[in-house]
């Protein structure tokens, strides 16, 4: 069970453990805005959301882009399919592997449908899109941090 960490500002930051709670708790670094009724962790309420008593400004998040992640790729094309637009489930790499494309570049990974031998990732293969006849309906780009983890 994770317990949502909450800025001054009471924008969310994260989710932190339980204990990893009390101890912010114990050193006045936080405070509970939301425990569990009746439970108990040690001398405190069990929480479920902290607050943290000073703002903290979050600029290492806007300096650098988010990680790559397959997750990712799929949050930032809303689960749809680059290439026909119905529900994705995979990622594809537009330039294959084996064709000396990126593993993990935002820039080569696309949203795809897979799982059976008519969707768009099997019938790509390890071809380019022109060579397999299909045409990407969005550009590849590096997202927001906000597409991949949610607001800030």
């Amino acid at each position: 069970m994770g317990v949502l960490v909450l800025n001054a500002g009471m924008e969310p930051l994260h989710t932190v453990s339980v204990p990893h709670a009390v101890r912010m708790l114990m050193r006045n670094v936080a405070e509970i805005h939301e425990a569990e009724t009746g439970s108990k962790f040690g001398h405190f309420p069990l929480p479920k959301v902290v607050r943290l008593v000073r703002y903290v400004v979050m600029q290492w998040r806007y300096k650098h882009p988010p990680r790559w992640s397959r997750r990712g790729v799929l949050r930032r094309d809303d689960f749809k399919c680059a290439y026909c637009g119905k529900h994705a489930d995979t990622v594809d790499h537009v330039v294959p592997l084996s064709r000396g494309g990126e593993r993990t570049s935002w820039l080569n990974t696309v949203a795809c449908c897979g799982g059976s031998s008519r969707s768009c990732n099997a019938r790509k293969a390890n071809r380019l899109p022109a060579e397999a006849g299909m045409h990407l309906r969005v550009k590849p780009r590096v997202p927001a941090w906000t597409e991949v983890y949610g607001p800030a």
